[in-house]
Order: structure tokens, then C-alpha cells, then sequence
């Protein structure tokens, strides 16, 4: 490796060069380029001695030196000299020569290596014009510190590059202080591809011609006329021009369907007449997938095809969509496989019979069959998301080696797009599912209220937040209603709502008063850690005593909507501080209530926007939730509308409506037992009758023997207090039967000899839904009937 500046005196010299042209560092640095490296065509004379013993002759394959040397040439240049060293034979070197482009000094880059050394290495045949297709390595002869840790992670920006590839350009660029403007994977990139442009043996027989006719004084033929070198330049040109327009117009979005379609569009009709683009199954779904090379079995799915023939042709035969796996004899097999492009100059019958048989009931050999095919593999971080195929028309140019090149670069690019765009899906599903799982499915009719929620992410990125709503079903027909917010975001708060909201469903089903809720939750808060806070509204809706009982955590206050007059209010409640402070204590306020209020929880996500007063979303929230909607899902949607126009929203948002439609008197029937044995018959007659008042006699049967075997229990295990039994009339049959004893029953499995532990099993057998519950004064045993359809 030779570095030569702008007076042609060489700046750098490595040790490989001293090594091939027996001249030390030391020798060359400074020394004029000319005298060291081979510039001429014509063969020393005996008398000619070059400084430090170099003797060089041009044999003709392409530019000398000189032109180079001079300046002449502004673009890639290649030869090959036979040089005369001191004390050895003569040597067959071959030389590149790059021009420098750029503010310093330096002018041109030489790189040169031992011919016969590289047909050793590769076993090449003389003639076969392989080491014309050789990439010369870089800077394999220097080593600097830090080189290693360079060399590793520049595949983390490169994913096509291996390690030992990103080496040697890290070592260029340390020892020489350029940046490596253009580097392919592939060791197949001659210095002047071929792009349309005659290839190299072509234009050496075009000049031997031009070279006879003016010897022998005839005119040259404007054939002959050597513009090689300047269509050369203009094809790499065109190479890097739609290399750099395709990476311009993939990748504009995370969206894996429109990145598919970009890269389809891409290349047709420019590189190629019909693109189709095959994606794992798993890409598809948004899915992980094992590791591993892919084999006869994995699914791929037709994801886009894109051409240029009649519209139509190929709907039928290859619709997109399609999922089908690829035997191992075809190219595609090959190609995702082994993970490099496959080849094939034109499709033969032979092979386009092998691909159509595929085709179960379809035949595609007309749509294949002559064309020539380039198969490129759809990679990213060494692991094949998918291939390309790509398509030919007969009459136009086959696919070469250069396209195959080209095809594989534009490949690597789409693949880190499509990489890209496959794992935002992916995290994309996982925290949407990580979201509905925390998120309950509340039903939206509860006793005596009708429910509708609603949640928003706080930004496309980010789908997973701490806000979180819940409504947990209370003894006596009540129902609590929930909403909180985990400070922060991501997966942490997540994981904190999740444990919050747990915690509260569970002290909910205990029956615990608000304040005392909120009190046991901040406690469990101060366990957890102190990373976190949180901000909750705990409220139970009683239906029959028409009463909100609400306790405040530090959340922004509920709105209520009066039925009577349409008027919304914030209520005022005590604040309290936010759920993890510690040490504070909580206050909870009844709420007196009318059938057909609404009220309305919500985080500050909803309301509040940066840069402006959290007053005035409250403002435009309370006046929005008093506008009429013909139903509560209207009626979210209408406040997200007008909360959400402002701009600026980057919280998460989660609501929650219920309108409180209590329960008339006359759907509630309740009767006082004395502990008595006896008492059970009253009982067992008091619900008939009033089944048979509602209406609801088929349902007497079942109801009488489940209370009958209800308050039995209770009887018995009552101390003091009377049982209490209640029937409810709503959506569904409740009935409740409470005593003053603190052990809930089990369900237990009796044997034919067991006197006692069928009761319950009857109860769960017949009921639709039943469950126990402790209370302050002991627990409630309740079941629900399913209503008869009127």
C-alpha cells in the first residue's frame, strides 16, 4: 500500500510494500513516486539502473502508472508489471491505483500485490481473467491498539460485514486517516465493472486493432476508438446512483406493509422487469422465530410483487398472500439457505418445469421460462428475513456477475429496512399485548351502573404506560370503580400498574372501606420500593342506597353529571397525597346520587397539555362530559375528541364512564332470619313468593333449594346477629344471604357416607355465577340466575 501526494512524492509506504518491492519505509518516504513504482510500457535497458534496484516493465493491461501518476485519471485504475528485483527473480505484481479526493494532500491511493501469490491462494488458472475480479485486501500488514474493538463493532452498524471483513477496513482507515467511501462484501467488485460497457478483453482487442491500423498507416475504426475508460467511469456512476436512489426511497417509514411495497417498487423497472418479494411466515405475523439456517419446511409468505407486463398476468398464477415452503433443488432454496444471491442467465425448460411443479394446478413455466432470474437474500445481523426474486425480460440484457453484486448490496439494504420495520412490529404487538393483559375487559353493564372505558398510549413509540381503570363487583350489589396513574413510562410502570392493580382488585373483593383501600395500597407502595408513585381514585357505587363512597390519592377529581338538569360539576374532594409517599393519611366523602348521573374518572394524560394550566383541561373536560351522547361509547369518544384536539398530549389516557341507574325499591326484597331451624321453611316460602310478584317463577325451583341450603348454613353458624337475606332484581337473579360469622365456606367434595359438603356444590352447579365475601360484621354468601328471556 502506497500513498502518493500532489508533487508525486510518496507520503506513506507499509511494511507489504517494502516487503514486495525490497525499498524500507525509510528508503521511500519522500522519494518520487515515479522511481519506485512501475510507470512504463516499455522494458529497461541493461544500463537502466532505478533507485533501490526496481526494474518494471507494462505488459498492457490497462492504464500505466504514469497516467495515474501525473494526475491524468480521475477515476479507478488497474495493470500489471513485471518488476526486477535485487537478488531475486523477476516478480508479476498487480497494481490498482484509487485517486483522493478530499482536502489533504494526498492524491492517490496505490495498492498492489503479488500475482503468482494470488493464483497460489486461489488457485486460479492463468487466463481465466479471475484476478481481474479480485478486491485486494486492505492494510493487511499493519496493526494498531484498539483496531479489535473497532473491528467488532463496526458489524453493529454494517450488519452485512463479518468481523474479519470490518478488520481490515478499520486498520485502512487508522493507518492511513481516510474514511472507506464504498466497500461491497462480496470480493467480486472489479475495479471497472461492467455495466453495459464492453468488457475488458473487448476493449484490449479494440486497442491491439487500433494499434495494427495505425502502424500499417490505415484509419482506425471508430469502434476502435478507446472511450472504455470514460464509459467505465460513467457505469460505476450509474451503479452508485441507484444504489443511493433506492436507499432513498425504502425505509420511510416503521410500517413493515409499506416498506415491503417500497422495496418491490424500488428496483422495477430500473434493475429489473418483475420483482417478487418472499418474507418468513413469522416476519409476517410480527413473530420471533428460532435460529437457525431455514429448511424444506419453513413457510414463506408472498408478500409483493411488482412488474411491468400486461396487468394481470400474474394475479392469478401468484397471487400475493400465498404461504408455501421451497423444496432444496430449486435456487430459492439455495439462496436463502446459504445466504448469498443465486445466479441464473437464463431460465431453462428443464428448470422452469422444476420451479412450476410447485405450482399444484397452475402453470408458470410461460411466466419464467427464457427469462434470466437474480435470487438475492433478504438479510439482517446474519439472519435471512426473506429473498427477492428477480426478473428479466428475454429481450433484455441478462443479469451478470455485476448485477448479482449490485442485487446483494441492494439486498443488504432492504433487509436492514425490512429488519428494522419487522422488529418495531414486533415490539409493537408485544406491548400491545403487555397492555390488554393489564388492562381489564370490563363488562359493560354492572349492578346498576353502565360502564364504557377507553385508553390511548401516550405516543406511537411508546405503547405500554401505568395508567389503568378497573370495576370489581362488592357484595350488596355494589360496584367499585377505579382509575390510577403509574408516574412514568414503559415497561417498569407497566409492570407497577400491573401490581397495583392487582393489589386493589384484591382488597376491593375484602369489602375494605376506601380510605382504608388507599391507606393498605400506599403501604404496599413503600414495600415495592421507592422508585415509583402513583395517583388513584377509589370510588363504590351503591345502587340501592343510591351514595358514592370516594377516596382521593392524589388524582385529579371525578366529573359528575346531574341527570335532572344536565349540569356537570368537578366534585370537591380531600387530595391526599399520591400512592408510595408514605405516612399520610387518607379521607373518603359520600356522594349523594340520582338515576341517570354519570360519573366520569381520568387520568391527566387527558387533560393536561404542557405549556398550559392543567385549569383549563379540567375546564374543557367538565364542559364536554355535559354534552348529550345518543350512548356512553358516543359519549367517551366525543371527550377524547375535545380533549384531544389541543395538541401537545404525550401522556397516556385512560377513562372511565359509568352511568348510575340505581335500583328501584321495588327490585329489592329483604328479610331478617332468626336463628332457628324453622326459620329456613319461611325463608325457602318468602323467595317463592316474590319470584312468583316479579314474574320470575321458572325461576323458583332452583332459587328456593340454593337459599334453602344458604341459609341453613348460616343458621347454624351465626352467633348473635340475625341472617340477613336479600333478593335483587336486575340484569341478573343476586341473591345474598349475610351472617356474623368470619369463615368463608369451602367447597368440598363429599363421599356417599358424608353427611354435610353437598350445600355448596348444589350452589355451584346450579347458580350462574356465586361467591362469598367477608364484611365487617362477617361475610356474605351470594349466588346469581340468569334471567328468562321475555
Amino acid at each position: 500500500m502506497v500513498v502518493v501526494d500532489r508533487v508525486g512524492l510518496v507520503s506513506h509506504w507499509s511494511r507489504g510494500a517494502g516487503r514486495l518491492f525490497g525499498v524500507t519505509k525509510e528508503q521511500a518516504i519522500g522519494r518520487p513516486a515515479a522511481d519506485l513504482l512501475p510507470v512504463s510500457g516499455a522494458l529497461p535497458d541493461d544500463g537502466d539502473t532505478r533507485p533501490y534496484g526496481v526494474h518494471a516493465a507494462y505488459d498492457g493491461l490497462g492504464p500505466d502508472l504514469e497516467s495515474s501518476l501525473d494526475g491524468g485519471l480521475s477515476y479507478p485504475a488497474a495493470g500489471r508489471a513485471r518488476l526486477t528485483l535485487p537478488g531475486a527473480d523477476r516478480a508479476d505484481v498487480l497494481w490498482w491505483a484509487y485517486p483522493l479526493v478530499g482536502p489533504g494532500q494526498e492524491r492517490l491511493l496505490v495498492l498492489a500485490a503479488d500475482a503468482d501469490g494470488l493464483h497460489r491462494d486461489l488457485d486460479l488458472d492463468e487466463g481465466t481473467g479471475a484476478v481481474e475480479r479480485i478486491a485486494p485486501a486492505f492494510a493487511l500488514h499493519t496493526d494498531f491498539p484498539g483496531a479489535d474493538e473497532l473491528a467488532r463493532r463496526l458489524p453493529e452498524i454494517l450488519p452485512s460485514m463479518s468481523v474479519g471483513e470490518s478488520a481490515r477496513i478499520v486498520a485502512q482507515i487508522l493507518e492511513l486517516g481516510y474514511p472507506v467511501l464504498e466497500f461491497s462484501q462480496n470480493d467480486r467488485v472489479p475495479v471497472t465493472p461492467d455495466w453495459g460497457v464492453p468488457r475488458r478483453a473487448e476493449r484490449k482487442a479494440r486497442r491491439e486493432r487500433a494499434a495494427r491500423a495505425a502502424a500499417e498507416g490505415l484509419p482506425v475504426a471508430q469502434g476502435d476508438q478507446d472511450e472504455g475508460e470514460d464509459l467505465e467511469y460513467v457505469a460505476v456512476r450509474e451503479r452508485l446512483e441507484f444504489l443511493n436512489e433506492v436507499s432513498g426511497k425504502i425505509g420511510t417509514s416503521l410500517d413493515l406493509s409499506r416498506t415491503i411495497v417500497e422495496v418491490s417498487k424500488a428496483v422495477v423497472p430500473r434493475f429489473t422487469d418483475v420483482a417478487g418479494t418472499y418474507l418468513r411466515e413469522q416476519v409476517v405475523a410480527g413473530e420471533g422465530f428460532p435460529d437457525g439456517v431455514p429448511d424444506t419446511t419453513t413457510m414463506w409468505h408472498r408478500v409483493a410483487l411488482e412488474h411491468t407486463d400486461e396487468p394481470g398476468r400474474w394475479d392469478d398464477v401468484v397471487p400475493v398472500g400465498e404461504a408455501m415452503p421451497f423444496p432444496a433443488h430449486t435456487p430459492f432454496f439455495q439462496c436463502m439457505t446459504s445466504g448469498e444471491p443465486v445466479l441464473v442467465p437464463r431460465i431453462s425448460e428443464q428448470m422452469g418445469h422444476a420451479i412450476a411443479s410447485q405450482f399444484e394446478k397452475r402453470d408458470i413455466r410461460p411466466l419464467i421460462t427464457g427469462r434470466s432470474m437474480l435470487v438475492v437474500p433478504l438479510k439482517a445481523r446474519n439472519v435471512v428475513l426473506g429473498f427477492m426474486i428477480l426478473l428479466r425480460h428475454p429481450e433484455r440484457v441478462e443479469f451478470n456477475d455485476m448485477d448479482r453484486v449490485t442485487g446483494a448490496e441492494l439486498a443488504a439494504r432492504a433487509g436492514l429496512v425490512l429488519d428494522n420495520a419487522r422488529m418495531y412490529t414486533f415490539q409493537e404487538s408485544v406491548a400491545e399485548t403487555l397492555q390488554d393483559s393489564m388492562l381489564p375487559h370490563i363488562p359493560p353493564r354492572m349492578a346498576g351502573c353502565d360502564i364504557a372505558t377507553r385508553y390511548l398510549p401516550g405516543t406511537l413509540l411508546g405503547r405500554v404506560g401505568g395508567d389503568w381503570f378497573d370495576s370489581v363487583k362488592l357484595p350488596g350489589a355494589r360496584t367499585a370503580l377505579v382509575v390510577g396513574d403509574v408516574m412514568g413510562h414503559g415497561l417498569n410502570s407497566a409492570a407497577m400498574m400491573g401490581q397495583l392493580r392487582t393489589a386493589v382488585q384484591t382488597m376491593a373483593a375484602l369489602d375494605l372501606p376506601p380510605a382504608q383501600l388507599l391507606r393498605n395500597l400506599d403501604d404496599l407502595a413503600q414495600r415495592l420500593g421507592d422508585s415509583y408513585l402513583a395517583t388513584c381514585l377509589y370510588a363504590v357505587y351503591d345502587p340501592i342506597a343510591s351514595e358514592l363512597h370516594i377516596a382521593n390519592a392524589g388524582h385529579i377529581p371525578p366529573v359528575i353529571v346531574r341527570a335532572s338538569d344536565g349540569r356537570s360539576e368537578l366534585l370537591e374532594l380531600p387530595t391526599g397525597a399520591p400512592i408510595g409517599v408514605g405516612g399520610v393519611p387518607f379521607e373518603a366523602v359520600r356522594v349523594r346520587v340520582e338515576p341517570g348521573d354519570r360519573l366520569l374518572m381520568c387520568t391527566d394524560g387527558l387533560v393536561e397539555v404542557r405549556g398550559e394550566d392543567i385549569g383549563v383541561g379540567l375546564a374543557t373536560l367538565t364542559e364536554s362530559a355535559a354534552h348529550p351522547a345518543a350512548s356512553m361509547d358516543d359519549a367517551c369518544d366525543a371527550i377524547i375528541r375535545a380533549l384531544n384536539t389541543r395538541g401537545g398530549r404525550k401522556d397516556d389516557v385512560a377513562l372511565l364512564m359509568a352511568r348510575l341507574n340505581g335500583i328501584a325499591p321495588d327490585d329489592v326484597a329483604e328479610w331478617r332470619i332468626r336463628l332457628d331451624p324453622a326459620e329456613v321453611g319461611r325463608a325457602r316460602a318468602a323467595v317463592r313468593e316474590q319470584l312468583h310478584d316479579w314474574g320470575l317463577a321458572k325461576l323458583a325451583d332452583g332459587a328456593e333449594l340454593m337459599v334453602s341450603e344458604l341459609v341453613t348454613n348460616a343458621v347454624r353458624h351465626s352467633h348473635r346477629r340475625p341472617v340477613e337475606l336479600r333478593l335483587v332484581r336486575g340484569d341478573t337473579l343476586l341473591c345474598e344471604v349475610d351472617d356474623d360469622d368470619h369463615d368463608l365456606p369451602n367447597l368440598l367434595s363429599a363421599g356417599p357416607a358424608d353427611e354435610q359438603g353437598r350445600g355448596l356444590r348444589v350452589v355451584s352447579t346450579l347458580a350462574r355465577e356465586w361467591g362469598a365475601s367477608r364484611t365487617k360484621a362477617g361475610k356474605t354468601v351470594w349466588f346469581e340466575l340468569t334471567l328468562p328471556r321475555r
